[in-house]
């Protein structure tokens, strides 16, 4: 299985001579996850079932379902009045508006009120669930299969801003030592400028030296980078769930190239880092959707 997107879109029908019903998911990214249903009443015994397919193919995401039933097309809800209640009906009110000097007055539409039709029996809710329930997994795979395709696209993404990443990260990799020969040049010099005003203590000194030189080296940063860069490159090619761990990567990238520019005083450096930051802020944003 591939990267998936968390944003998705997935929708099935399924229909018999007497329904049809149509499901309907969308995904959004949350970084845990939520079920939403939208379906009759008829079938919320189904809930269940259908959030367990649901859980077994996907980890993380907002999921709102809707499921709509209709008549087949050779069916119409006139189909599903029942003539005994409306008989019933209108044998009781007639008498009470005459005992009460008034005319009744019918308006046919009056009967397409929910009480007045056929009550749905086992037979017809059972056609009815297995209907949803086939109609809710061929939406599970086309949104899937949605999601699979953002995935990758985002993946794609990901991979393009790595390699601008990496493209100023071979420049500071570049100047790292020139810009530590170029520091220790400076002290130096500054030593020299100012050994004939005061009384030097050579050993402190070289202590001093060594020390800020150590401070300052970005060469402990930049193996933890490469250390970093390799493990992003075998994570995007996972199959498993890689979100979470493509946030801690950027985030441990980042920490690094911070550092780094917290380090150098060299312009070459400085703007490199700025790119890196950039590359990798849009990395994240990329990789907020991957589930």
């Amino acid at each position: 299985m591939s990267a998936q997107s968390m944003t998705g879109f997935g929708q099935a029908v399924a229909q018999s001579n007497n329904f049809a019903v149509s499901v309907e998911i969308k995904s959004v990214n949350n970084r845990f996850k939520d079920i939403r249903f939208k379906m009759p009443g008829s079938l919320s015994a189904l809930e269940i079932e259908l959030k367990k397919e649901l859980n077994d193919l996907f980890s993380r995401g907002t999921f709102d379902v809707y499921v709509n039933v209709k008549r087949a097309e050779n069916k119409s809800r006139f189909d599903d009045l029942d003539p005994n209640k409306i008989s019933q009906f209108v044998s009781k009110i007639a008498p009470i508006l005459k005992s009460n000097g008034l005319v009744p007055q019918v308006n046919m539409t009056d009967f397409l009120r929910s009480e007045f039709f056929i009550e749905q029996d086992e037979e017809n809710l059972s056609e009815l669930n297995e209907l949803a329930l086939k109609a809710f997994k061929d939406a599970l795979m086309s949104l899937k299969k949605s999601r699979e395709s953002e995935g990758e696209k985002l993946i794609k993404v990901l991979v393009k801003h790595l390699e601008t990443y990496e493209t100023h990260f071979v420049i500071i990799e570049g100047n790292a030592d020139h810009f530590k020969a170029n520091v220790e040049e400076k002290l130096k010099k500054r030593v020299d400028d100012y050994k004939s005003l005061i009384e030097v203590d050579q050993s402190r000194l070289l202590q001093e030296v060594v020390f800020y030189l150590e401070k300052i080296d970005i060469h402990e940063e930049i193996n933890r980078i490469h250390a970093h860069l390799e493990k992003f490159q075998n994570l995007i090619k996972s199959s498993n769930e890689v979100g979470r761990q493509i946030d801690f990567l950027i985030q441990e990238l980042n920490r690094e190239t911070n550092t780094m520019g917290s380090k150098s005083t060299m312009k070459e450096i400085s703007d490199a880092v700025v790119q890196m930051k950039v590359q990798l802020e849009k990395m994240r944003e990329q990789g907020l959707n991957i589930e």
